[in-house]
């Protein structure tokens, strides 16, 4: 699939970016990553539409293409066949006027060197057009594509809610709403919504979250106030949620065990910035990432490259105050911001990230102060990552007494609290705050 990159648009740009994701197995936003900087700057956010959109559908928009195709490309072509995914995108879900749809979808055939496929594009695209009706009739008679899920995703969600798997399908085929996380060392949550009136953004405060703003609409982070200097970052609110359960105090000694990107880190701080952090990451790229937020909002915590399981290490000896895991995961409750979940994740992950989560469970409980808390949290759906991971851990560890809270930070389950996928405007997420006797 090598191009020029230099003549391409959004369109052909996302039919390799869906190509490579679906290929070779690669992140959507490290392929990404590489192609936004290619794009002029009117391209990249229709460019990053498509992308997201036609993975987040990517089951439904796969079975509509088979029903027109009268065989499926080869691997060789795998980007026609990523832009026929495209086109019927622009068709069906969004405003794109039809005309353009398949006229400018045809055009980028031309622009990925492949002129054969103009034909066959527009005889795909208008025939969808003419059966549009039927087509979608058919997609209610298929799981899958009528829930935009594999298989084994689908079967887990229905597994462990069978009373809330229809509500979670439909909220990780949405658009996520944009949140931000106001730096409370530069100002208050009531200033920055004044300052984003000033610029016309229209932002409410977040209900539950202390610093949150939830925008109306999404917006380049150039776009946002102060943002450059650090007064405020992008973060879900269910992530803000995690702060509370930390219950941070001055003078405290903390780690923050799977730390990148950093936003709970630097939230961490930002409740009190002389509080001595450890944020940790097995990946040192990475680690780059939490360097660059912390400077931003000029913050400092001491980063290490290093499994958070093998203490032996890494760890000085000085027990911890606070320790948060927020464990490696399926991802089952953030696929609305991570669509290419739904193509990367396979079902023996689960088993394997439980493992995981266990390691790191047991090997960063001994470093614990007494009285210390423990706060575990995943962006999982899956009960084996969560509520049954924290039910085995106690059953392990008898100094090990889960707190509950007066104001939950989602619902409660019989171990941690559980936000799933659609429960609100926030991601799905769960959360365990385990103190130490």
């Amino acid at each position: 699939m090598a191009n020029n990159t230099r003549s391409l648009c959004a369109r052909s740009a996302a039919a390799l970016t869906i190509a490579e994701v679906q290929l070779k197995h690669r992140s959507l936003n490290v392929v990404m990553a590489a192609f936004l900087p290619q794009l002029n700057d009117n391209e990249r956010s229709f460019y990053q539409q498509l992308c997201y959109g036609v993975l987040r559908l990517h089951p439904t928009l796969i079975f509509l293409g088979n029903q027109l195709l009268k065989k499926p490309f080869k691997n060789k072509d795998a980007d026609i066949a990523a832009l026929l995914l495209t086109g019927l995108y622009q068709l069906r879900d969004l405003r794109t006027p039809s005309h353009a749809a398949i006229s400018e979808t045809v055009n980028a055939a031309k622009k990925l060197g492949k002129q054969w496929a103009t034909g066959l594009l527009n005889a795909c695209l208008r025939n969808y057009q003419r059966q549009q009706t039927e087509l979608e009739a058919q997609l209610q008679h298929d799981p899958v594509a009528g829930t935009a899920h594999p298989e084994w995703l689908l079967q887990q969600y229905q597994s462990d809610w069978p009373d809330h798997w229809q509500q979670i399908t439909q909220a990780n085929n949405q658009q996520a709403p944009m949140m931000l996380r106001v730096n409370r060392q530069q100002a208050s949550r009531e200033t920055y919504l004044q300052q984003l009136l000033q610029q016309d953004i229209d932002a409410t405060a977040l209900r539950d979250c202390d610093d949150g703003v939830l925008l109306s609409k999404a917006c380049d982070v150039n776009a946002l106030p102060n943002f450059e200097t650090g007064m405020a970052s992008v973060q879900d609110g269910a992530a803000q949620l995690v702060i509370k359960m930390l219950d941070i105090q001055p003078d405290q000694h903390i780690l923050d065990a799977c730390a990148a990107p950093g936003g709970k880190s630097c939230h961490i701080l930002e409740q009190h910035p002389d509080n001595t952090l450890i944020a940790l990451d097995i990946s040192a790229e990475r680690l780059k990432q939490i360097e660059q937020n912390l400077s931003r909002l000029q913050l400092s915590a001491q980063l290490k490259a290093a499994d958070a399981s093998d203490t032996d290490a890494w760890w000085d000896g000085e027990l911890f105050d606070r320790i948060l895991i927020d464990a490696p995961c399926s991802g089952s409750g953030v696929i609305r911001r991570h669509p290419d979940i739904k193509l990367l994740r396979r079902p023996e992950d689960i088993t394997s990230l439980a493992h995981t989560q266990q390691q790191l469970l047991d090997k960063l409980w001994p470093l614990l102060k007494a009285d210390g808390l423990m706060v575990y949290t995943t962006c999982s759906a899956f009960k084996k990552e969560n509520e049954q991971q924290i039910e085995a851990f106690l059953q392990r560890h008898p100094d090990a007494k889960e707190l509950r809270f007066e104001q939950a930070p989602a619902t409660a389950r019989p171990y941690g609290y559980q936000r799933l996928p659609g429960d609100d405007v926030m991601d799905g997420f769960y959360y365990a705050c385990l103190r130490r006797s």
